[in-house]
């Protein structure tokens, strides 16, 4: 399998770092740490979100699909075009499929998800020509980084209590 990663200004780095502290928040409410922002052209925040599903009891609230909700609602529309989505982990195919909804330009993600990955891993959604919209993709942004937040919180469940 091979993954494509674009060259990426510094600001990936930056967004992607607000996006690690939004997992941290994630984890630290037990949930699995995967954070989000969606930025605009000049790099404003728009949207952030953390994965919520334990707090909420919903499937359906994933890092992704919350900035996603909060960047619509501070644009006053869903289209996002112009827009960057910055996530600690490759997207699912849920989230990879909200991205393609929302007309999201780019979709920068730091670590890959070998088992639910919808951006090149199992399957590649965003890159599907069979969609009306497809968006530039920069992957491994703080991958290390990212990897190592989820390897953390996972080795922590494993333990015996």
């Amino acid at each position: 399998m091979t993954h494509s990663s674009a060259s990426r200004p510094e600001a990936w780095d930056d967004a992607m770092r607000v996006a690690l502290g939004e997992a941290r928040l994630a984890e630290s409410a037990g949930d699995v740490p995967v954070g989000c922002v969606v930025v605009d052209a000049d790099g404003q925040v728009l949207g952030r979100g953390h994965n919520a599903r334990e707090a909420t009891a919903d499937p359906t609230a994933h890092a992704e699909v919350l900035a996603i909700r909060q960047a619509a609602a501070a644009r006053g529309g869903w289209r996002l075009d112009g827009c960057t989505l910055v996530v600690t982990l490759e997207p699912c195919t849920m989230c990879a499929g909200a991205v393609v909804l929302a007309r999201v330009d780019r979709l920068v993600f730091g670590a890959y998800d070998e088992k639910a990955g919808a951006v090149g891993s199992l399957w590649d959604v965003v890159r599907d020509r069979r969609l009306n919209h497809r968006p530039d993709v920069v992957s491994g942004v703080l991958a290390d980084e990212c990897a190592g937040l989820l390897r953390d919180f996972f080795t922590a469940q494993r333990r015996p209590r």
